[in-house]
């Protein structure tokens, strides 16, 4: 049994607006089938719409507070990482037992958080970040960034219709015909495509720009118009095919293939990643200020620091005309499906990493390799690793 032996604490989220819980019955239910005691604190799922009955229903035992959470679980499985339990007065990495495990989003490379993982260090606790797992076939069933990105990318079109001061699909009037709303999305990874699929459906005409070929073509099976970018062979694709970090003088030449675009868009969805590095700067001023009035950005690269150079990290407010939307932590808005999403990729990957009851620590299988951040009071992330010395 995967399980056996083995406590499973699900605490309560604590950052502001995280709305997620990171089990659900169903996965509890598989857990405890597998020989886990689940510890659930109370009210962890209220914001999903999950009460606490129906985690003891599924075989879990709900707990009142935090500390019996962290202090009697073997493996701890969050959404996001650990912060100050400012009710408590503690941090809650120093609420984890001794030699326990933490599995969560991590961002580990994202310098904000560099912190928090030399005190997961210091600890000597076991860490795995979710946000690393790679997208690689036998990884898929595991895989929450893609799910995550999911919501991110769906959502990043309702935000830039619900924003936009005009109709977004072409509808007839007694008063003529209005045209439908030019989107652009900036990035066609994962999130970007679901941003065209959803912008399409209501109606938009959309543009999309990658650096990569393949994520083009993806592009313009949806249906989009790709906006012409040409890079030497190789240049924009990295391991794995995700995008590569690009020499600054690509990326003025992109600003300024963007910029003719970006004049005549409604909304641009800027979607442009790079695995374990900054987000690149791809909207500057100068783009921002040429856009129509009444027009929307919405940036959900802004995690990793942001596509446009004027988003504010955590806000939405207009810059002259143009509303920029800097909203953090996207998925946690849809707190329904991303909670189903990520509590069942999550238990997935948890089953993959133990054996019997054991921590699997296989430093030659890239699914642990890539994902591990912290063991044995070491820090081992390469992409953190890199960050720091940076």
């Amino acid at each position: 049994m995967k399980f056996r032996g083995l406590t499973i604490g699900v605490p309560r989220e604590i950052m502001a607006g995280e709305r997620r819980v990171a089990a659900i019955p169903e996965t509890v239910e598989q857990m405890v089938h597998a020989g886990a005691k689940v510890l659930v604190e109370g009210g962890a799922g209220a914001k999903a719409f999950i009460d606490d009955q129906r985690f003891i229903e599924a075989g879990a035992e709900v707990v009142p507070g935090p500390k019996e959470v962290f202090r009697n679980s073997h493996i701890i499985i969050k959404v996001k990482e650990p912060g100050m339990n400012e009710s408590l007065g503690e941090h809650e990495v120093d609420l984890m037992a001794e030699g326990s495990t933490l599995v969560c989003f991590l961002h580990p490379a994202n310098p904000a958080n560099h912190d928090i993982v030399r005190k997961i260090a210091s600890r000597r606790l076991t860490s795995f970040t979710l946000d690393s797992i790679p997208r690689i076939s036998r990884a898929q069933h595991m895989d929450t960034l893609t799910s995550m990105s999911t919501v991110a990318g769906y959502k990043s079109a309702v935000t830039a219709a619900f924003y936009l001061s005009r109709f977004v699909p072409m509808i007839p009037t007694t008063a003529g015909v209005t045209e439908p709303a030019q989107f652009l999305v900036v990035g066609s990874g994962v999130a970007g495509l679901q941003a065209i699929a959803a912008a399409k459906r209501f109606g938009a005409r959309v543009k999309s720009i990658d650096i990569r070929p393949e994520a083009n073509e993806q592009a313009r099976s949806l249906g989009a118009e790709v906006v012409p970018f040409d890079l030497p062979d190789g240049l924009g694709v990295g391991e794995g095919g995700y995008a590569r970090q690009l020499p600054d003088e690509w990326y003025e030449r992109e600003r300024e293939t963007l910029k003719s675009h970006a004049e005549q868009s409604d909304a641009i969805i800027l979607a442009a990643l790079i695995p374990g590095e900054k987000a690149p700067i791809l909207i500057d001023r100068s783009i921002v200020e040429a856009t129509r009035p009444g027009s929307v950005i919405v940036d959900i690269s802004i995690d990793q620091g942001g596509n446009c150079e004027l988003t504010r990290r955590g806000e939405e407010y207009r810059h002259g005309d143009v509303l920029i939307s800097g909203v953090l932590n996207v998925p946690a808005s849809l707190p329904i499906d991303s909670s189903r999403m990520f509590a069942h990729n999550t238990f997935n990957y948890v089953s993959f990493l133990l054996d019997d009851g054991a921590l699997r620590l296989d430093l030659d299988d890239e699914i642990v390799s890539r994902s591990l951040v912290t063991n044995d009071g070491q820090i081992v992330h390469e992409g953190t690793l890199k960050a720091m010395d940076g």
